[in-house]
């Protein structure tokens, strides 16, 4: 007991108490240095039935989790079959793709700046003469957002080694049995990779939907939400009402809100775990 105790007492005083605390300014209209009044479920009532950039945060983010998501996890995949080949050099390329998961967003951000400016930006220096039309970027409202995905393939590296462990868990013996069947690299895929890793899949996809959920500091540092709230990630609109407008109360209340969302997503991923992830104990 007196060993555990320190992990407890940190759980219920910097992580539990703290929920708990969010819960119950979220049933108030506390705003900073003011005396918070309790007005019980009226900042949920007014979220879900009177706030416009709700829904529109709420949007911008789904769009936004659609399209990183998958393409997150392809990328992540394709990559961590590729390093998991036997060639000369390998443990240089597995840095060489690992390097930008290391570098602090802020400063990825900064740098995607540049590349996505429209005039001088490295970006359209390559697309231009390729006959591709100048693209606005991150200042388009309808290419804000496939900017933002397209930036959020720069820190695949944690996926990828989480992908290459569980490729390097792959029994070798189940390629050998398909190639003494006839089967070229497409069966071996098919039918003993991907099966395979269908556990890791799901790992990694829980984990890219929670964090993909809670994006906050591109949009922060690139766009501010802009332009037209056209990238108004929901992290970036709670952040807005706790800090920028004082509404501690009502972005609490957003906050409950996103966690039943992330919430619900894990649970249906959960259940639906069963139809396609294979176990090999069962």
């Amino acid at each position: 007991m007196a060993c555990a105790a320190p992990a407890v007492l940190g759980f219920v005083f910097w992580q539990l108490g703290p929920i708990v605390a969010s819960l119950l300014i979220a049933l108030t209209d506390w705003r900073i240095a003011a005396t918070p009044n309790w007005i019980g479920l009226d900042n949920f009532q007014q979220i879900l039935t009177g706030d416009r950039l709700f829904r529109k945060s709420l949007g911008v983010t789904a769009y936004y989790a659609l399209g990183s998501v998958p393409l997150r996890l392809l990328a992540a995949f394709v990559l961590a079959v590729l390093l998991n080949q036997k060639i000369r050099g390998l443990p240089i390329f597995r840095t060489i793709f690992y390097l930008p998961s290391i570098v602090p967003l802020i400063a990825s951000s900064v740098l995607w700046i540049w590349l996505f400016n429209p005039d001088f930006g490295l970006l359209n220096a390559i697309l231009t003469p390729l006959g591709v039309p100048r693209l606005q970027w991150i200042y388009g409202t309808r290419t804000v957002i496939p900017a933002l995905i397209l930036m959020s393939m720069w820190d695949i590296g944690p996926m990828m080694i989480i992908f290459l462990a569980g490729l390097q868990g792959v029994p070798r013996q189940f390629y050998e049995a398909v190639e003494i069947d006839g089967g070229n690299p497409w069966h071996k895929m098919r039918h003993v990779t991907i099966p395979m890793v269908t556990p890791t899949i799901l790992f990694n996809l829980i984990l890219s939907v929670i964090g993909t959920m809670q994006t906050f500091v591109q949009a922060y540092v690139m766009t501010e939400g802009g332009p037209d709230n056209a990238s108004l990630l929901y992290v970036l609109y709670l952040y807005n009402k706790a800090f920028e407008q004082s509404q501690m109360g009502y972005a609490s209340a957003l906050a409950w809100v996103l966690f039943v969302i992330i919430a619900g997503l894990s649970v249906l991923l959960f259940r639906s775990s069963s139809r396609w992830v294979y176990y090999a104990g069962r």
